[in-house]
């Protein structure tokens, strides 16, 4: 899959807390061992019981778009060969409380609205940060 933004377009700074999420392939998301809690994104506290150890729960990678909106106006002006193009708010099957922020990657944008059904697909960014290949979650409307 192509680069949906830039190629000069920051990529996140990978560490101990995201790294499998942006690394896997797959939607994984932060579980607390001590009270089963899943969150996202991942923090060093569990939300629910202040647990300080972690898995990782692997999702489905569907859901349905909760928000979005379409940018129009290129800021930084070096977009102006992008727009328009969607952002998305997802609300995953697995865990509807859960939201995960990405482009739609096979619509055209003014075409996007809530409540479609999309599903995870990475776009992968080979060794750019430390050697790491990033694979970054975007979604398709199905």
């Amino acid at each position: 899959m192509q680069r949906y933004m830039p190629d000069w377009w920051a990529l996140p700074a990978i560490n101990d807390k995201n790294r499998e999420f942006f690394t896997s392939g797959n939607i994984v998301l932060q579980s607390c061992e001590s009270c089963k809690t899943v969150q996202h994104p991942p923090e060093d506290i569990c939300h629910a019981c202040q647990g300080t150890t972690f898995d990782w729960h692997t999702c489905t990678g569907e859901g349905v778009i909760y928000s979005h909106t379409v940018v129009e106006h290129p800021i930084p002006n070096t977009l102006k060969d992008r727009v328009p193009y969607a952002v998305i708010l997802v609300s995953l099957d697995d865990h509807p409380q859960i939201r995960i922020l990405g482009n739609p990657v096979n619509i055209d944008p003014e075409k996007v609205a809530v409540g479609q059904r999309v599903r995870a697909v990475f776009e992968t960014i080979e060794g750019e940060k430390a050697g790491v290949t990033l694979k970054i979650p975007q979604w398709e409307v199905v």
